[in-house]
């Protein structure tokens, strides 16, 4: 008798819960160290890593090497995104993690200026570029663990779970150093918008430190994940590019580009609301540049309290993006923020109460422009180099935006006297670009994610068997 057949067990996958909680958890963990490392250069870092300067000089320096960081992401974006396309998604998160890790860990321990000289701004550099290098994976990883393992119908609902690891890192990193701040107190007289002596001392470290115990739980997460069916049906077809960059760069320009400009708002909002705001809301009324002169405590809980309608609408937004479509939505909410940017002295002009409604309508808008490009962003590139194509897009767009939004806001602010009219000009401007290119582009929302795929050819592919596959670079 013939020997009973039996069918291949079937390939694992994942759950929905372990998607939506490693996708979340990494990002939160990301955006934390990030976040930390804002606050830590607008409280701390000027006085301790720039000491020699005048006070406005020492921000800016700060604020400089935060945003070096930008510009080490599209780095890791082609990177982390080169491996994420050639050897699966799952490995590459586990090292954006653990890179990102150990460089806000070491930053915990840095000697300071007075300590080591330049040596220990070097350090600070070295230690940001390592951050900006890892957070270049990361956010494209996420997402496409996210959005790849999602129902069709529901792609940019899952897509907000990696956008929302944005504002809980926020309330966790601030939450933290809220709590540090309390407990290490400025002394008596002393001007309440600066920290005190022991915070400045050893207390600035702790976040940073803290930070090995959310990524070992991190790595816990990810390391449980298995590759979604549409990346394992890729290489499984041959589809693996040998160099994934060179086929966006050659294939899908058109895509990269848009994607950046889709998300240069994003970004401007978002650094203008989370780290120059901190600044200009704790600046004394009677600086030479002056501010809103809130002690730091009482304006990072207002931040706090914005920050949790930048959550609320980033998951209110994936629904609304699955029903309408992305682009119609992001249309509407980037027309929203060109209008924002125009009303931001109106509103700061009301006293407290404009203060806090300045803070929850831009973290509204945050939430709903952000939510959203989980989704969007992978949907624009095949599979086969939409780590790499996503990755690029949404980092180049950092540097574009994020690397300078703090940058020249300060000088703005400055030029104006000490008004953020003109900050709230640039936001609007950039909102511009957004805009146009939003309606330059397309919908993506009926896009199949394993859709687009060029056949696999010997010069342009990695077939299953690398071992005897000849490749050349496509």
């Amino acid at each position: 008798m013939p020997a009973p057949t039996t069918s291949p067990a079937p390939a694992p996958v994942n759950s929905r819960s372990r998607v939506l909680v490693a996708s979340l958890i990494g990002t939160t963990i990301e955006f934390y160290d990030f976040y930390i490392y804002a606050t830590a250069a607008v409280l701390v870092f000027p006085a301790l890593f720039f000491p020699n300067s005048d006070p406005t000089t020492a921000l800016l320096s700060s604020f400089a090497v935060f945003g070096a960081a930008m510009v080490a992401r599209p780095i890791g974006a082609v990177v982390f995104g080169h491996l994420g396309d050639r050897l699966g998604r799952k490995g590459t998160l586990v090292a954006s993690l653990l890179t990102m890790g150990i460089a806000t860990f070491l930053i915990g321990v840095l000697p300071t200026y007075e300590q080591a000289g330049w040596i220990a701004t070097a350090l600070l550099v070295l230690m940001r570029l390592a951050q900006g290098f890892a957070l270049g994976g990361e956010w494209s990883g996420a997402a496409l663990v996210a959005t790849e393992n999602a129902p069709k119908n529901k792609r940019a609902l899952y897509g907000t779970f990696p956008q929302l690891g944005a504002p809980l890192g926020f309330i966790i990193g601030n939450g933290l150093f809220l709590i540090i701040g309390a407990l290490l107190p400025s002394a008596a007289g002393a001007d309440p918008s600066q920290p005190s002596e022991a915070f400045l001392s050893w207390g600035w470290r702790i976040p940073f430190l803290f930070s090995a115990v959310m990524v070992v739980i991190g790595l816990w997460v990810r390391m449980r994940l298995v590759e979604a069916p549409v990346f394992s049906k890729t290489r499984e077809a041959g589809l693996v590019r040998k160099l994934p960059l060179a086929t966006v760069f050659r294939s899908h320009w058109r895509q990269l580009v848009l994607g950046t400009f889709f998300m240069l708002a994003t970004y401007v909002l978002f650094y203008l609301m989370t780290t120059f705001s901190l600044s200009y809301g704790r600046t004394p009324t009677d600086a030479a540049v002056p501010g809103l002169g809130y002690s730091y405590t009482t304006f990072v809980l207002m931040m706090i309290f914005g920050v949790l309608f930048f959550a609320a609408f980033t998951l209110i937004s994936g629904p609304l993006a699955d029903k309408y479509g992305r682009r119609a939505t992001l249309i509407w909410v980037t027309a929203a923020i060109l209008v924002f940017g125009l009303v931001w002295v109106p509103l700061i002009g009301l006293g407290t109460l404009g203060v806090v409604l300045w803070l929850v309508l831009g973290f509204t808008l945050m939430g709903m422009t952000f939510g959203p490009m989980g989704a969007l962003l992978p949907e624009l590139f095949p599979t086969s180099v939409r780590y790499t194509g996503s990755g690029i897009s949404y980092n180049v767009s950092s540097i574009l935006g994020a690397a300078v939004a703090p940058f020249i806001a300060v000088a703005l602010w400055e030029a104006a006297d000490g008004s953020p009219w003109l900050v709230g000009v640039y936001l609007s401007a950039m909102a511009l670009v957004t805009l146009v290119s939003l309606l330059i582009g397309k919908e993506t929302k009926d896009t199949a994610l394993d859709e687009g795929e060029a056949p696999a050819t010997a010069d342009a592919t990695v077939g299953r068997d690398e071992s005897s596959a000849t490749t050349v670079a496509p």
